[in-house]
């Protein structure tokens, strides 16, 4: 299941209660028994930096070794099977230090036990060994990535015990911090690896990312539902399947603006999205900007109005969390703006019933 979904709709908190519906917890709190594989903020939460600020000379990715996301680590080799993962993506190397210990007291007795750690590193030393470096911020997040699809391929092998109690794996956003090139490629390794897999977990998908979610919708074809995920009433969700025909964000922002404008549930922030999507139709068509998308007659008086209208409105001090509904004034001028725009241009027009 696909889900495509604004930013702030609440993707990471509907991931959280799909995550504690399959979750039992005990008397004490202890979680006992789970079945959900997730991906998302927490998760990434899971890796800390230790940047070694008093000799700044070895930095390294801190592992969060209570969690059960970390089960079998070193028994089922997981270097090797991140390794071949994060090489698709990046030509950084590292390794995991299991046995991290701070300084000891005194000769006889050995530090405290410290949590294991990532070092990144791409050169060596004179005598061979890793030169620590730090991270950007695109190669962890590639690296977490690569960490969680080590095991969800584990999680996928019946053979593997770790990892039999997983019955759904939810991802939230993977790819924060990537470009264009990476959310392509990550969207094509994701649908390669579940489509390559026989039976195994149910799989959920959400993200705010256009391009993310036209990769996936485009790999796995039939395979997948796909929904746009919207705000209800009183704290629910809504969903507009998607699966029937291809989704792009700006035709979902026009089906939406129009029945908002059908309905007359016209607030502010419309504007901002028409707007954005005639910004998106004149860079795709090679226009000058997106004022020459107002299809309105040269002698017409509201030309000007038009035009001042939605750049006032589009850059208006409101929350869309707030939603502000307009003055009837405004519903029919941005009516006729809306539907000059879509007879101007050559959009499917079953996408208005």
């Amino acid at each position: 299941m696909l889900l495509y979904a604004y930013n702030g709709v609440g993707k990471t908190r509907l991931s959280v209660t799909f995550r504690d519906l399959g979750r039992v917890v005990g008397a004490d709190g202890a979680t006992v028994r789970r079945d959900t594989l997730y991906f998302n903020a927490y998760t990434e939460d899971l890796f800390t930096w230790d940047n070694d600020l008093t000799f700044e000379r070895k930095r390294v990715l801190e592992l969060n070794a209570e969690s059960r996301f970390f089960a079998g680590l070193r028994e089922l080799e997981m270097e090797v099977k991140i390794g071949r993962l994060l090489a698709r993506y990046t030509d950084i190397n590292f390794y995991i230090d299991y046995d991290r210990r701070e300084p000891p007291d005194s000769l006889n007795e050995p530090g405290a036990p410290l949590p294991p750690a990532v070092t990144f590193f791409r050169e060596r030393e004179e005598n061979g060994d890793p030169r620590p470096i730090k991270a950007s911020r695109g190669e962890e997040n590639i690296f977490i990535w690569c960490f969680f699809l080590s095991i969800v391929e584990l999680a996928m092998d019946p053979e593997v015990e770790a990892y039999r109690w997983v019955k759904y794996v939810y991802i939230d956003d993977p790819i924060s911090s990537l470009d264009e090139h990476n959310a392509i490629s990550v969207a094509n390794h994701l649908a390669r690896l579940l489509t390559s897999a026989g039976r195994g977990p149910s799989v959920v998908v959400s993200t705010h990312h256009v391009l993310f979610f036209n990769v996936l919708c485009n790999e796995l074809k039939s395979r997948a539902i796909r929904y746009f995920l919207k705000n209800g009433e009183n704290g629910s969700y809504s969903l507009l399947d998607t699966t029937s025909k291809p989704f792009l964000h700006h035709l979902a922002a026009l089906v939406e603006l129009h029945d908002a404008q059908e309905t007359g549930a016209l607030y502010t922030h419309h504007f901002n999205m028409l707007r954005r999507v005639m910004e998106q139709t004149a860079s795709f068509f090679g226009l000058e900007d997106w004022k020459t998308c107002i299809e309105v007659a040269d002698i017409d008086p509201d030309r000007t109005l038009y035009a001042r209208m939605i750049d006032l409105m589009s850059h208006g001090d409101y929350s869309i969390y707030e939603p502000r509904e307009m003055m009837e004034e405004n519903k029919a001028h941005f009516r006729t703006v809306f539907r000059r725009f879509v007879a101007g241009h050559p959009f499917n027009p079953q996408l208005f019933p």
